[in-house]
């Protein structure tokens, strides 16, 4: 396949106080070979993200802009994004990921090569070079966290040095690249996470639906993480959390003893209060953690 003549991917991404890094994000994508679409759904900023796309919107009619009034939440708006597109690969990209050239070709070549790819991420790194372990990831457990002090090293998988594309239980939403077919027989993300967990959560049901999930170890993305939330690490948090007891209702509730749901509940909670204390020490340190 020439992927350069192929134009069948479409984009969205999703934003919110995001002036720091969609002008290099959008930089970058533009430049991207097999790119037909992209739509940027901003969730109800208040700093110059609008202003900022809105100057790409006159250079390049490919990009449209949807500007909601208020937070939608990630996965609902990326769901209102990929509604309006009709290109047959769907691509999710944070706004503080920025992709090469050929990135999105290869990734959408790959997922025809296996011929059961539902969904496939990519390896992603920080600005320094180091990797971001959350490009690989097992089923997340609650139970199992809060057993082990919230040691996200039990989700985190390695690179299989190996294998071009790795199958994986879940992999990073800062990128992911699905069929549109697939996307909408799972329907689309759950748009009852706001904030966080909703990538593992549409991974699982990748699965579920009889798809693997893969990550192309092969194609690498910057990735600077967590640019959005710095600026409310508090109401971040909170949504983590929330995140984190829904994925717990929808898939480990059902295989817990009543009378354990509310030490968990509890212990999540608790966890939460740990958070807050950690933000008000050190407020950087609260992206990177459980």
């Amino acid at each position: 396949m020439n992927s350069a003549a192929v134009s069948n991917i479409a984009v969205v991404v999703v934003t919110h106080e995001s002036a720091a890094t969609i002008t290099m994000c959008l930089k970058k994508l533009r430049r991207a070979t097999g790119l037909r679409r992209i739509v940027v759904v901003d969730n109800a900023s208040t700093d110059t993200t609008c202003a900022i796309v809105e100057k790409f919107l006159p250079e390049d009619p490919r990009i449209s802009l949807v500007r909601n009034k208020e937070n939608l939440g990630f996965a609902a708006a990326c769901n209102q994004g990929a509604s309006a597109l009709s290109q047959p690969w769907l691509v999710f990209l944070n706004p503080d990921a920025y992709v090469e050239p050929d990135s999105l070709s290869r990734l959408r070549d790959s997922a025809i090569e296996h011929a059961g790819a539902g969904l496939i991420g990519v390896d992603l790194v920080d600005e320094k070079g180091a990797v971001d372990r959350a490009a690989r990831r097992f089923d997340l457990s609650l139970i199992s966290l809060l057993k082990n002090n919230a040691d996200l090293d039990l989700i985190y998988m390695g690179r299989d040095p190996d294998k071009k594309v790795q199958a994986v239980e879940a992999c990073s939403g800062a990128l992911m690249m699905m069929p549109a077919t697939v996307f909408h027989h799972i329907g689309g993300f759950d748009h009852g996470y706001r904030l966080h967990v909703e990538d593992l959560d549409l991974c699982r049901r990748v699965r579920q639906a009889g798809y693997e999930v893969l990550v192309d170890n092969s194609v690498r993305v910057v990735h600077v993480r967590g640019a959005s939330g710095l600026t409310k690490p508090v109401w971040v948090e909170w949504q983590k959390h929330r995140s984190l007891w829904r994925y717990f209702q929808k898939y480990e509730a059902a295989q817990t003893t009543d009378w354990m749901e509310p030490f968990i509940w509890l212990g999540l909670w608790l966890h939460f209060v740990w958070a807050l204390l950690r933000i008000k020490l050190k407020p950087a340190a609260s992206d990177g953690s459980f």
